[in-house]
């Protein structure tokens, strides 16, 4: 149970810290914030890929964590877009 709990952190952070890198957000966010945005990722990343056929996140593998890092850059996508710093055409 608490290697699952530690696996779960170490997946969220490298998953949050990738996709705040994508997103350009990496100086904006510490280390709990890419944690806590990898893990929601991971669950939002299976949801999609499970909706159009895939097999979402199945452990600690490479397809899990590319899973979990376009589901972390989908939700940095619509925090910023709800945050009001959605243009970023401008930047």
């Amino acid at each position: 149970m608490a290697m699952n709990i530690i696996m779960w952190i170490i997946f969220g952070a490298l998953a949050g810290w990738i996709a705040s890198i994508i997103m350009r957000t990496n100086e904006e966010q510490g280390a709990v914030a890419n944690i806590i945005i990898g893990i929601i990722g991971a669950f939002i990343g299976g949801f999609v890929a499970r909706t159009f056929g895939g097999s979402g996140v199945t452990g600690f593998n490479l397809g899990s964590v590319i899973v979990a890092i376009l589901g972390a850059v989908l939700l940095l996508f619509v925090i910023r877009m709800f945050s009001g710093r959605g243009n970023t055409m401008t930047r």
